[in-house]
């Protein structure tokens, strides 16, 4: 969705869903800094390369690290699954930002929504598939 915000700027949404894990994200054309949940991106994301590189990705494809501003609000989860959640919705917003970033996003697997989640408890078992032990006697 494309709105424009109170500075006539124009601001692309998007959402991303990872386990339990939301992320509302916003593109706004700027300097490429990562605000997640009114912090620094790499400050929320304990510094670590990995989330870091997670997130960034999608922009790093099309070649647009320093052409946008990204603000995120992330709820739920731990830091891998809004990690993942957060690359969902910088890939759904740049899809709306330019029909043609489409194709290549897709080939790299960052439109596909991660669809494994914690499994429900059964009853009359321990975990969701741990069952007490067995005594034959």
């Amino acid at each position: 969705m494309q709105i424009a915000d109170q500075s006539k700027r124009v601001v692309y949404l998007g959402t991303g869903r990872r386990k339990s894990a939301v992320a509302r994200v916003r593109l706004i054309p700027g300097s490429g800094q990562l605000w997640i949940n009114g912090r620094n991106g790499a400050d929320y994301l304990q510094n670590n390369p990995i989330y870091l590189n997670l997130v960034k990705a999608p922009l790093e494809t099309l070649g647009l690290e320093n052409s946008y501003d990204i603000y995120v609000n992330a709820t739920g989860g731990g830091l891998t699954g809004q990690a993942d959640a957060i690359r969902l919705g910088i890939a759904r917003a740049l899809c709306q930002l330019d029909i043609e970033n489409r194709k290549p996003l897709k080939t790299e697997g960052y439109l596909t929504r991660d669809p494994r989640a914690k499994e429900r408890r059964k009853y009359g078992l321990r975990k969701a598939r741990k069952a007490p032990q067995y005594s034959k006697r």
